[in-house]
């Protein structure tokens, strides 16, 4: 048997072209990975469940909130941030939403729309791990179209009343603070609801069959009153939670490209392994083919969300650029753990191996934080300047 080559992944050598902290970044995160994450992973995934146990370690790795500026934060670079989600995905998708929905869902809206009064309250210990966050907005007849969103909240004196019910929040039951958006007679607003707050509950999803490693759920809200100083006061329209989203789905196209090169690596060593017909399996043409076409859309992902990284950087980046990353590299995601799985013939269903657990996660993915199709849209509606929305 030949010694195993480098899987070369990163054919193009893009981490070159990060900077010593992004490199330390990303191999404190991929250690942190194999070491911690890895070995439990597939029980979670099997009972549905998410190692809280683990978020400690995650605090102190600096990766909750990890590319805003103070209030404990480590105001890492855009670059930080999506190679951290990519490492983190790599591992299960649940482990990057779970970073993900904390930092770029809970904490950027209290750092952009927030008072300083409740930066400081809240972001310090949501860094720490301490406060964890959830967010409202997906309800249960309205997902892709959020502005139809029939949650309201009315004024009363110095309070709000709040009544609605949102579905599909990651860490629902887990969360200490929910980020409620809601309808009010002056628009869109949103919301800081701890979910202790008499009229709250919260219930997990049960039956999942994707992004299991993660608890999802539901909550409700039956005049659930919270002061005036827990409305965001710079969050004036529904432009709001959508830049939220913007902010995870960044992370997403990161993470799309982990879960592709993991499929792939885990094929390429399982085959390099496996002799049939006298023969690594690896080494049959019909397999190297596969191989090279994997590579290929790994390596296209992997250059669409490294552009994503620089233009953020310099302030450039725009929705639809993050509609045409999310798109193509969560589907690239999916196709290559579908391949992969294949490649490992009947091994391949076990949760001993990764590819079939990324291609249940990436059903998920595919469609939180805007559908394949809805991104689309976008960026037919840039493409045409037409919207198709009605």
């Amino acid at each position: 048997m030949s010694q195993t080559p480098a899987p070369l992944s990163d054919f193009y050598e893009m981490d070159e072209f990060l900077s010593d902290e992004e490199t330390m970044i990303r191999d404190t995160v991929a250690a942190f990975v194999a070491k911690e994450w890895d070995p439990i992973v597939g029980d979670h995934f099997e009972a549905g469940t998410f190692p809280m146990e683990l978020v400690p370690t995650i605090a102190d790795m600096g990766l909750l909130g990890m590319h805003l500026d103070g209030y404990g934060c480590a105001g890492a670079s855009a670059m930080a941030y999506g190679v951290a989600c990519r490492e983190l995905e790599a591992g299960d998708s649940g482990l990057r939403s779970f970073v993900s929905v904390q930092g770029s869902l809970c904490m950027f809206p209290i750092w952009r729309y927030g008072s300083t009064e409740q930066k400081e309250q809240w972001l310090p210990r949501m860094a720490a791990g301490e406060v964890i966050g959830c967010f409202g907005l997906t309800e249960p007849d309205h997902g892709s179209d959020p502005a139809s969103m029939t949650t309201r909240a009315v004024r009363r004196g110095d309070s709000w009343i709040l009544n609605g019910a949102k579905r599909w929040i990651t860490n629902a039951g887990l969360a200490d603070l929910a980020i409620v958006w809601a309808n009010t007679d002056d628009g869109f607003r949103g919301f800081l609801v701890p979910t202790d707050s008499p009229g709250f509950e919260a219930r997990k999803i049960q039956n999942k069959l994707s992004l299991r490693a993660s608890v999802t759920g539901e909550f409700y809200m039956d005049d659930v009153e919270v002061p005036e100083s827990m409305r965001l006061p710079d969050a004036l329209s529904i432009g709001a939670p959508l830049s939220c989203l913007s902010e995870a789905r960044f992370g997403i196209a990161f993470g799309a490209v982990g879960v592709a090169r993991c499929c792939y690596e885990a094929a390429l060593d399982y085959q390099l392994e496996r002799p049939q017909f006298g023969k690594p399996l690896a080494g049959f043409q019909i397999s190297q083919i596969k191989f090279a076409d994997m590579l290929t859309d790994i390596t296209n992902a992997n250059l669409q969300a490294m552009r994503l990284g620089q233009l953020k950087e310099q302030h450039r980046l725009r929705p639809h650029h993050i509609s045409m990353a999310k798109r193509h590299n969560c589907r690239v995601a999916i196709d290559t753990a579908r391949t992969a799985r294949a490649m490992m013939g009947a091994n391949g269903v076990s949760t001993e191996y990764a590819p079939m657990r990324h291609a249940a996660n990436m059903e998920s993915v595919m469609t939180y934080e805007g559908t394949e199709e809805i991104h689309g849209l976008i960026l037919g509606q840039q493409i045409t300047n037409i919207p198709a929305f009605r």
